[in-house]
């Protein structure tokens, strides 16, 4: 039984995950200290640059947007981008434990963001994966807002975003079935 595996060519942004989960992991590899932290953020930004190259390579380019639909993803990911930075510059100077909440409200700001991206896309998968993220960042916030300590919403809110993010990646490339494929299964 032959199975078609989904090329890139058909895929709007097909990187956009494995980055997004590259962020999220640095910014969860920073609860965890200095000595371990720096082997989780090696292992994951290891982790990103080879799914990375390993779409790049096997799966060519993306599908180009039009000039439209390029404009408004843009215009999107500058309004989450100014979002990311004045809530990473905020939150600090609000006061004595507010920066805690940093990488969670990130995390939900994000998720909205894939959310807003997958009606602009048609990608039902980044609604999916953004809905996932805004759940684990409300969670999160009620760690961070509940514990002593920084490094439980960052490294739940953080890793966990990363895997997902990953995961979602890999699955919409279409990188599962063909392992699957390779395997027997």
């Amino acid at each position: 039984m032959s199975r078609t595996v989904r090329t890139a060519s058909g895929i709007p942004l097909p990187q956009l995950e494995i980055l997004l989960g590259g962020a999220g992991w640095v910014a969860g590899s920073l609860g965890f200290g200095a000595g371990g932290g720096t082997l989780v953020m090696a292992a994951g930004l290891l982790l990103t640059g080879w799914l990375f190259l390993t779409v790049r390579r096997r799966q060519g380019l993306a599908a180009r947007l039009d000039r439209g639909l390029r404009a408004r993803v843009l215009r999107l990911a500058v309004v989450v981008g100014v979002v990311l930075v004045v809530v990473g510059v905020g939150l600090p100077l609000i006061g004595q434990g507010w920066g805690e909440l940093t990488v969670p409200v990130g995390a939900v700001v994000v998720g909205a963001g894939l959310c807003s991206l997958s009606t602009l896309l048609g990608e039902r998968s980044l609604l999916a994966v953004g809905g996932l993220l805004v759940v684990l960042g409300a969670v999160g916030s009620l760690l961070a807002l509940n514990s002593g300590g920084a490094a439980l919403p960052l490294g739940v809110v953080g890793i966990g975003g990363a895997v997902v993010l990953w995961l979602a990646g890999v699955w919409r490339l279409g990188m599962v079935d063909e392992l699957r494929a390779r395997v027997g299964r």
